[in-house]
């Protein structure tokens, strides 16, 4: 198992069931109150506590010109000097007689409960803050070192808690090579004053995490599988001998598999009598009845594992993967998702590969959805994560067929291959290249969609269709094909069906049309969402998942030290 995360047995499960309660606001409240609510600008203040202001903002300026608080990394540090500087310095948490309670407050409650989007409580400066607001609260005659020191540990605190939300608190490089979507091009420090000039901090702090429905799925699933380790999380299945419906069964296999699925929440209909599935399996009590292999094959659908209601090798496995297993997955790919611009913008497509997924996005809605088929698991045919902007298509296009595929399957099989295959040698660039002509058998079918990129990857039709019927779709070289293209076609262009029919199938050959408007096509890698409500663990196709759960992992479950931290500044914060 990648990773592992450290049970807070030392301080009691209750208190630690206490510190992950979670609630999430729908998207629609978090933006709705951003959106509407009055704005806020620090006090200009003479005094505070009768300190002068002069010499709290002199204490500040020592501060900020000394190295970053422990914890509070180079550009979080900068982002917390750059909203200063925007303020020209002025106390941001302080009014005349302290701190400013409700804000101080809606900070450190977000800080408190950055478990709730998985994110690790250790990589802020509790104990520092802490013990900087401990100093000034209750404290009639608080000193201009004092005070400086609570301002400016609560705006560090706040720049890092605000980028983390928005960019993710692991750079992707640092554990995926193939990840070129770069949340980092976010204006952070945009972000940050806009996020500070709203009153309701609370609600402000809320609109930098991922506003989407899966992500928000995905909150309320971290919650459920938190509470489903702490219970002990479910019972191994006793490893078998591959089980077919209506075929014998250990009874202590099916005990033991039905108690697994009933933890995870998959139902299990009750069997009807002697419905065994096959006549002369005799003993309903030792059968692997249809209800159970309909349960199977649900776990199956949402595990990333091909359907066939087969208790066989690699269902048990994943079965018996344990809860905190899942959860290091919840939150790896929660991680993911920051990892993702904060706006995808109006009118969009967006692929996920271990998903084999396209929908395409219209003012907030999904206009579209289908199935797709991408690159194989090995070798350099592995789709990469990257975003573009789609500017055209072509119908009934040439493959050219990339130099490095022609060297390895093509030309070692010979010209009568190429004559079988409607193919020709061409030569471009000085080099001699092979295209195959457009035609039913294309590999392009007859539709291509272009969003000019490094990687050479693009989507298209195929004449292969029964592919689509496979539940893992890793057929490809890369390019990814669409299952409906027409329909694609339709959203791109916004031409009528026959229109599009008539281009696909009788119209001129390699005829390029322009899109009215680009459109942004975002390809990305998430192995754990929500589908119809429901939580899927998808195909972990290119094995990205054990690096990013060995570093986000242990923020899954909080360490004891972390609680302990945590509930030492609720106390302060209380007072």
């Amino acid at each position: 198992m990648p990773t592992s995360i450290s049970y807070a047995r030392s301080i009691g499960i209750l208190a630690v069931a206490a510190l992950l309660g979670v609630s999430a606001c729908s998207r629609g409240e978090a933006d709705t109150e951003a959106e509407t609510a009055k704005a806020w600008a620090p006090e200009q203040l003479k005094v505070v506590n009768e300190v002068p202001a002069t010499a709290i903002m002199a204490a500040m300026e020592t501060k900020l010109a000394e190295a970053a608080p422990r914890t509070i990394d180079r550009e979080q540090w900068s982002h917390t000097k750059a909203l200063y500087k925007a303020y020209g310095t002025k106390p941001l948490w302080l009014t005349p007689k302290g701190l400013h309670d409700a804000r101080t407050r809606a900070l450190t409650d977000a800080i408190l409960a950055v478990h709730s989007d998985a994110m690790r409580i250790d990589d802020y400066p509790i104990p520092r803050l802490a013990a900087a607001l401990a100093a000034v609260k209750g404290n009639p005659n608080p000193t201009a070192e004092q005070l400086a020191e609570a301002d400016v540990m609560l705006t560090a605190s706040y720049a890092a808690l605000g980028e983390d939300l928005l960019t993710g608190q692991i750079n992707p490089k640092t554990v995926s090579k193939s990840w070129f979507v770069d949340p980092r091009e976010e204006n952070v420090d945009s972000a940050l004053a806009r996020g500070l000039r709203i009153d309701a901090l609370d609600r402000s702090l809320a609109t930098m995490r991922p506003q989407d429905p899966d992500y928000r799925g995905l909150r309320l699933e971290l919650d459920r599988y938190r509470k489903l380790v702490l219970a002990g999380g479910w019972p191994r299945v006793p490893l078998t001998e591959s089980v077919k419906p209506g075929e014998r069964i250990s009874p202590a296999v099916a005990t033991a598999l039905r108690a697994r699925l009933t933890a995870q929440g998959f139902e299990i209909a009750a069997a009807a009598p002697g419905d065994t599935g096959r006549r002369q399996v005799a003993a309903p009590a030792a059968t692997y009845d249809r209800a159970l292999a309909a349960a199977v094959a649900e776990f199956q659908a949402r595990s990333g594992i091909v359907v066939d209601s087969v208790l066989g090798g690699e269902t048990l496995e994943a079965l018996n993967q344990p809860a905190q297993y899942r959860l290091a997955q919840i939150a790896a790919n929660m991680e993911r998702y920051r990892w993702l611009p904060r706006s995808l913008g109006s009118r969009y497509i967006f692929v996920n590969v271990p998903a084999f997924r396209l929908e395409a996005w219209d003012a907030g809605k999904i206009a579209l959805e289908m199935k797709v088929i991408v690159g194989q698991e090995y070798e350099d045919r592995a789709t990469p994560v990257f975003s573009d902007s789609m500017e055209y298509v072509v119908f009934r296009p040439y493959w050219l067929v990339p130099p490095n595929v022609a060297e390895k399957e093509i030309f070692p099989k010979g010209p009568g291959y190429l004559a079988a295959n409607n193919m020709e040698i061409y030569t471009a660039g000085g080099e001699t290249r092979v295209r195959q002509r457009p035609g039913d058998d294309n590999a392009l079918g007859q539709i291509k969609f272009m969003f000019p990129n490094d990687f050479a990857i693009y989507l298209h039709d195929t004449p292969n269709r029964e592919l689509f019927k496979e539940d893992v779709r890793a057929f490809s070289h890369g390019c990814i094909r669409v299952e409906r293209p027409d329909r694609l076609a339709n959203f791109v262009l916004g031409w009528e069906q026959d229109r599009i029919d008539e281009a696909m199938n009788r119209g001129p050959s390699d005829r390029t049309v322009k899109l009215p408007r680009k459109i942004p096509v975002y390809i990305a890698y998430i192995t754990t969402y929500m589908r119809g409500g429901q939580l899927y663990f998808g195909n972990d196709l290119y094995s990205r998942d054990d690096r990013l759960m060995d570093v986000v992992g242990p923020a899954a479950m909080p360490t004891p030290q972390a609680v302990q931290a945590v509930q030492a500044l609720r106390r302060i914060a209380d007072r």
